[in-house]
């Protein structure tokens, strides 16, 4: 043992501990008043030193006499019997029932206390008119002495034990004390522990090596994703964004209708949706709304269009379906009214049966978001794209294919390079039809885009797995870094 190395690393309470322990086995309580020390710290320097060898710790086991609950409150009130005398000795004769209820007992308490005190031939039974219970000349003789009993209960109070042999075992029997072993750990100073209180350095500063190795320390952050989404809520809100609502469940109304999706296409599905089961519909309350798409699939309406030309069923778009797409809730919105301009977003929770894989889940989250006004066009829309998969994605590369949407004319599909999985589509997007705006009374056009931000977080938070988002890998959330807007 390099004993120079071993005291300098000593702390200041183990060397106030170390001086004051001796050959001579010690508690840590009486340590304590010795060193001037908590005996928080003493505990601790005496565990420090032992694991460097300057002391030792041993446990010593000691059989101790405690009292229950029942003989603390027997110390505290008196024993029954004690309770019994003290109350004919004011009272004078009081008759079975007038004693125990004047003298508060249970049965059980009364029943022990009475044949004690019989026993020992400190009451008398007395025959009249009624039993009545009273002092004997041996009790009115003792009453102001104690038993073996009451001496042996306080003792046990006071010190923890007693030498009572059969007073301990009368209080044990009644259930007043009991038997309880208790572990002390006594220290003592080893020969390695004297020679370092010898050494030239003992009285020094104590040496740190600033090299060492630390454990990790993990600071409390909000999960990584849920850091994503606030960020791209909190740009979009600067940007002049207004947030919709978007709830879980919508009608198919808002899903597919508004959208001028044919009520016979196959997206609206099994195979491609989800929908509720009970309750399976609700009630269209806008009818103003429910009448513009009905002639707007119907015959085009007031637009230019011919419409899909079949009998469109509002007990079709009443059915009610957890959301698809996020821009349903658009369509929520175009069906209240927009400014003109006007910029409105919504972070979507979306459900699509789907295959699980590093890309696809069957829940995931859309930014959905549609800009309207008078002279907007379709270049406007890339450039919005481009800054989303750049500023808020991180990505390097962008590029956009053609894509069709029931929806959208022109149509667009943004894609970006990951470093690991090649080319990933971001969303889709394009601009609203006009058997869309017009039949709502929107005047103007409204460039729309629906976007993964599931994906855009893959990009940002560096993963190649999808499925990491909703991770609850303990190691994977704390070594990933503070998400930066």
């Amino acid at each position: 043992m390099d004993l120079k190395a071993v005291v300098a690393s000593l702390s200041e309470i183990e060397r106030k501990t170390l001086l004051c322990i001796d050959a001579t086995p010690k508690a840590a309580e009486g340590l304590a008043a010795a060193c001037g020390l908590n005996i928080d710290s003493v505990r601790r320097a005496c565990s420090w030193l032992s694991e460097k060898g300057l002391a030792k710790t041993e446990e010593v086991k000691e059989t101790k006499i405690v009292l229950t609950k029942e003989g603390e409150g027997a110390f505290t009130y008196g024993l029954a019997e004690r309770r019994m005398l003290n109350m004919l000795s004011e009272k004078g004769k009081m008759g079975f029932k007038e004693l125990q209820q004047a003298g508060n007992f249970t049965q059980q308490e009364f029943n022990i206390a009475l044949g004690i005190n019989k026993r020992r031939a400190f009451v008398a039974i007395f025959r009249g008119t009624r039993p009545e219970i009273g002092l004997s000349e041996v009790g009115k003789d003792f009453i102001k002495g104690k038993s073996e009993e009451e001496e042996a209960i306080a003792e046990i109070a006071q010190s923890g034990g007693t030498q009572k042999g059969q007073a301990l075992q009368a209080l044990k029997e009644r259930g007043l004390a009991e038997e309880k072993e208790d572990v002390q750990r006594l220290v003592s100073i080893t020969p390695e522990g004297g020679q370092a209180r010898r050494i030239k350095e003992f009285s020094g500063q104590r040496h740190y090596n600033i090299l060492n190795p630390v454990p990790p320390m993990y600071i409390g952050k909000k999960q990584p994703y849920i850091q994503f989404l606030n960020i791209i809520r909190r740009k979009l809100t600067e940007l002049g964004f207004k947030e919709m609502e978007a709830p879980l469940i919508v009608h198919e109304f808002y899903n597919f209708d508004v959208l001028f999706q044919p009520q016979n296409h196959p997206a609206r599905t099994w195979t491609d949706t989800y929908q509720l089961k009970n309750p399976s519909r609700g009630t269209l309350h806008d009818k103003k709304a429910v009448n513009a798409v009905k002639a707007a699939h119907e015959t085009g309406g007031v637009s230019a269009s011919c419409g899909w030309r079949y009998n469109w069923l509002e007990e079709i778009a009443s059915k009610l379906m957890p959301t698809a797409h996020g821009t349903a809730h658009s369509a929520r919105q175009l069906t209240k009214g927009v400014e003109m301009p006007g910029k409105y977003f919504a972070i979507a929770r979306c459900f699509r049966p789907d295959v699980l894989d590093a890309t696809h889940l069957i829940e995931f989250n859309q930014t959905e978001g549609f800009i309207a006004g008078e002279d907007l066009n379709f270049t406007h829309l890339l450039g919005v794209l481009e800054q989303f998969a750049r500023e808020i994605a991180g990505a390097k590369e962008v590029k956009f294919l053609p894509d069709y949407y029931p929806f959208t004319e022109p149509s667009v599909q943004l894609s970006a390079k990951h470093p690991s999985l090649g080319w990933v589509e971001l969303g889709g997007a394009g601009m609203f039809r006009p058997e869309i705006l017009e039949n709502l009374g929107i005047k103007g056009q409204a460039i729309a885009w629906g976007i993964g931000v599931d994906r855009l977080a893959m990009f940002k938070l560096g993963i190649k797995d999808i499925r990491y988002l909703f991770s609850d890998d303990l190691d994977w959330l704390r070594r990933t870094p503070l998400v930066k807007g």
